[in-house]
């Protein structure tokens, strides 16, 4: 595996890799038996991969998410792990796991979430972080953390209003509320419902279908889109043009245009 260096010696525990292709990653979240739920290990797991994917971003052109099993993309933290933590504790384990929705926020490959069955709390936090989600038509979603006393706070206060509307999503945390799978397809949490048990094989076609672009321009078109969305429509303009120029001088733009020329498939190589 391409990543086996980057990532050293210790074997992961709370995570399966597959590489597809070569040149697509699939990290699987693995503890089905507690619907994939996020333990402290998961966290530094997590962080471990897609650190070692932000340091080296050539090694793939495409990367997706996924759970274990057949009932759960993930259920959100692990909350018998943290029954009896101290306050000093619950606020180590939640810092981790800000850094794991950072990892996975920023990561530069483009990055899909096959969400194989339930998106809840922290689940739901995680497949919101990814460019885009198929899910299972009978997945279920949510943010229940008020419900325990806490809140979300790995992105999901920012990332649901982003993706629904501000007063959906209130309405939605305030009442700690689940919503079904077509909901989640109508207010665009996810692109695609897939039957169950296809989830992960239409997101690795979705996947190939991206590793046919230029994998530069697919970098850039990321960053403008991140970026871009988060000011004003003239910085969004100003961020997609600065993308737009590191693509004229590369390799790839000039094959781009002479594959097109000469009627046959581009050839890139991410130069």
């Amino acid at each position: 595996m391409k990543l086996a260096k980057q990532l050293g010696h210790t074997p992961l525990e709370t995570l399966q890799l597959e590489e597809i292709d070569q040149q697509i990653l699939v990290v699987t979240l693995n503890r089905p038996a507690v619907s994939n739920a996020i333990s402290t290990a998961m966290g530094h797991e997590i962080i471990r991969v897609f650190g070692a994917l932000e340091a080296d971003p050539s090694l793939y052109r495409c990367v997706i998410l996924t759970g274990a099993g057949d009932r759960a993309f993930c259920g959100g933290a692990d909350l018998k792990q943290r029954e009896g933590m101290t306050d000093e504790d619950f606020g180590v384990q939640h810092y981790l796991f800000e850094r794991m929705n950072r990892a996975i926020t920023y990561c530069p490959l483009p990055l899909i979430c096959a969400a194989n069955g339930s998106a809840v709390a922290g689940g739901l936090e995680l497949l919101l972080a990814c460019d885009f989600a198929y899910a299972a038509k009978d997945a279920v979603f949510g943010f229940t953390e008020v419900k325990r006393g806490i809140m979300p706070g790995g992105g999901g206060t920012q990332q649901l209003p982003r993706t629904i509307g501000t007063r959906r999503a209130k309405e939605l945390i305030f009442r700690g509320a689940r919503f079904t799978a077509d909901e989640a397809l109508a207010w665009g949490v996810v692109n695609r419902l897939c039957e169950r048990g296809r989830v992960l094989a239409d997101a690795i076609e979705a996947a190939r279908d991206i590793c046919t672009s230029a994998p530069l321009s697919v970098a850039q078109a990321k960053k403008a889109i991140d970026l871009g969305i988060q000011g004003d429509l003239r910085t969004g303009l100003y961020v997609e043009i600065e993308a737009y120029n590191r693509l004229i001088p590369t390799a790839d733009r000039q094959e781009g245009i002479s594959a097109y020329n000469e009627k046959r498939t581009p050839a890139f190589k991410g130069r």
